[in-house]
C-alpha cells in the first residue's frame, strides 16, 4: 500500500494518491491531473476510483477531467446530486483497491454530502482518514458554505457536524492517520495547524473541536464564533465543480495567446477585460500599465484572485514574467478564472518600450516612514486580516483590510498623501493597485510592511492575543 499526500501551498489543499497492487485511487485532485495519470504509468498503475470528498468552494477539482482521461469512476458521498455521472455511495459503503479497501462515512456538517473516506489496510484493520473539510488539523470545516436548504441555519449545520464527528470520527482508534484537505492558510476554516499530517489520538487532544467532555451548544458556539464573510468566488466554485467545466488544456490554449502592445491595448478597450500584473511586488513598484490590478504569483496568488476580483467570468489579460505565462493561467483556473484571453508579449518592457502610457507606485522605506511620522500626523491604513491588526498596529492607524477594500474607499483621503502598509509588503501592494484604479493615486506605500516597521523603532500598539479578545 502507498498513500502519498500531494500538497498544494497557495491554495493550502491536500490532494492524495493511493496505490494497493496496481490499482490507484485518487482522492479531492487539483484541476490539472497529467501529474495523477503519470504518476500511475510510472507506476504500472491504474487509476479505479476518484472519491470527491465534497462540493469544494475554494478550488475546482479535477475529478471531471480525470474522470474523462481515465474512465475511473468519480464517487460522491450520500445526498450529494452533481450533473454528471457518478457513484453516489452509500453509507458504510466499501470501495475495494487491491488490497486495501475504502469505506464511505457520511460525515455531513460542512456540507450536507461531506463524507469523510476509512482506509483499512490488507488486515482490515482502519489505517487512515481522508476527512475533506470535515475534520482539519486543529479544527474542523466551518458550517456556513454550503448549499444548503432555506430552513437550514448555520447552526443547524455546525450542529450536524458535532454528530458526525462524534459518530463516525472519534470513535475510531488513536493511531489512525488523519489525512485533512487542508491545512493553515485555507479560507475552509479559521484555526488550523501548519502540519499537513497528524494521529487522530494527537487530534483529540489538541483540537478544540474534538473535546470529549464538550456540549453539542458548546460546539456550536465555538465553530460559529468569529467566522469571517466567505469570498465572493466560493459559490461559482460550488457551481463549477458540481455542475463540470471546461477541460485544463483548452483554457491554457485560449490564455497561452502572445498579444504585441498595441494589440494587448486594443484587446483590453474592446473587452472590458482587466489588467492584471503577476510579477514581484518590486518590479510593479518600479512601473505598469496604468489601471492594471497587481496579485503577484509569489504570494497568495489563486485565492487572492478569487477573494478580489471575485468574477470567475471576467476577462484577463496578464502582464507576466516570460516563462511564467502557463503558470499563471493554471492557478488561475484551478480556482475557476477560465477566461483568459492572452498576456502580454515581451512583458512590461515591450509596453515602455512601444511608449505606451505607465505608472509607478511610491514605495518608502519603515525608516523613512519613521523619519516623516515624527514630523507630522500621517494618515496610516493597514490592510492586513482583523487578527493581525488586533494583535499589534501602529498607534492611530487606520483598519482597512485587503478583503473588503472596496467598502473602505470613502475613508482613504482625496488629495493629502496616506500611507498603506500590510505585514511583509505583497499584500499592500495589491491593495495600493486597487486604489489608484479606482482614481486614488495620494498614496504611498511602506516597504516590508509591519516586520520592516517593527525593526525600524516605530511604536506598535500593546499586544492583544486575539483569541483572547473574544472569549
Amino acid at each position: 500500500m502507498k498513500i502519498e499526500q500531494i500538497y498544494t501551498g497557495c491554495l493550502a489543499q491536500g490532494a492524495y494518491y493511493i496505490e494497493s497492487e496496481g490499482e490507484v485511487a485518487i482522492i479531492d485532485p487539483l484541476r490539472e491531473v497529467k501529474g495523477y495519470i503519470a504518476k500511475a504509468e510510472k507506476n504500472k498503475a491504474k487509476i479505479k476510483y476518484i472519491f470527491e470528498t465534497h462540493f469544494h468552494a475554494d478550488f475546482v477539482s479535477g475529478h471531471v477531467t480525470l474522470s474523462k482521461e481515465t474512465g475511473a469512476p468519480i464517487v460522491y458521498g450520500p445526498t450529494a446530486n452533481p450533473s454528471f455521472d457518478a457513484i453516489i455511495a452509500k453509507e458504510d459503503q466499501v470501495f475495494k483497491l487491491g488490497k486495501v479497501t475504502i469505506t464511505a462515512l457520511h460525515t455531513p456538517g460542512h456540507t450536507m454530502e461531506s463524507t469523510t473516506y476509512l482506509l483499512k489496510d490488507e488486515n482490515g484493520k482502519d489505517h487512515a482518514i481522508f476527512s475533506g473539510d470535515t475534520l482539519f488539523l486543529g479544527d474542523v470545516g466551518r458550517p456556513d458554505l454550503a448549499q444548503k436548504a432555506a430552513d437550514m441555519t448555520m447552526e443547524d449545520l455546525a450542529g450536524l457536524s458535532f454528530d458526525s464527528l462524534r459518530t463516525k470520527i472519534m470513535p475510531l482508534a488513536d493511531d489512525v492517520t488523519v489525512y485533512p484537505g487542508h491545512g493553515a492558510g485555507s479560507a475552509c476554516g479559521k484555526n488550523m495547524m501548519k502540519e499537513t499530517v497528524d494521529t487522530l489520538g494527537n487530534q483529540k487532544q489538541m483540537n478544540y473541536a474534538l473535546r470529549a467532555d464538550m456540549t453539542k451548544a458548546e460546539f456550536i458556539k465555538e465553530v460559529t464564533d468569529g467566522l469571517l464573510p466567505p469570498p465572493k468566488y466560493f459559490p461559482l466554485n460550488v457551481k463549477m465543480n458540481k455542475e463540470g467545466y471546461e477541460d485544463i488544456d483548452k483554457v491554457i490554449e485560449k490564455g497561452s495567446k502572445a498579444l504585441s502592445p498595441d494589440a494587448f491595448e486594443a484587446a483590453a478597450n474592446e473587452t472590458e477585460a482587466l489588467v492584471l500584473d503577476v510579477r514581484h511586488q518590486s518590479e510593479f513598484i518600479k512601473g505598469h500599465i496604468p489601471r492594471s490590478i497587481f496579485i503577484g504569483l509569489k504570494g497568495g496568488f489563486a485565492p487572492w484572485v478569487g477573494a478580489l476580483i471575485a468574477d470567475v467570468k471576467q476577462p484577463l489579460l496578464l502582464v507576466v514574467d516570460k516563462g511564467n505565462e502557463e503558470e499563471a493561467i493554471t492557478r488561475l483556473s484551478r480556482v475557476g478564472f477560465d477566461n483568459t484571453l492572452g498576456y502580454l508579449e515581451g512583458g512590461f518592457q515591450a509596453w515602455e518600450a512601444a511608449g505606451k502610457e505607465t505608472d509607478d507606485l511610491i514605495s518608502i522605506s519603515a525608516d523613512e516612514f519613521k523619519s516623516r511620522l515624527e514630523k507630522e500626523n500621517i494618515p496610516v491604513f493597514d490592510v492586513r486580516k482583523e487578527g493581525e491588526f488586533i494583535a499589534g498596529h501602529i498607534e492611530n492607524a487606520n483598519f482597512t483590510p485587503l478583503d473588503n477594500l472596496n467598502e473602505h474607499l470613502s475613508e482613504f483621503p482625496k488629495n493629502e498623501p496616506f500611507y498603506v502598509h500590510c505585514a511583509g509588503g505583497y499584500r499592500s501592494v495589491i491593495a495600493a493597485s486597487i486604489l489608484k484604479s479606482r482614481g486614488i493615486h495620494n498614496l504611498v506605500d511602506i516597504a516590508g510592511g509591519m516586520g520592516a516597521i517593527k525593526k525600524a523603532g516605530i511604536t506598535i500598539s500593546d499586544f492583544i492575543c486575539p483569541t483572547t479578545l473574544k472569549k
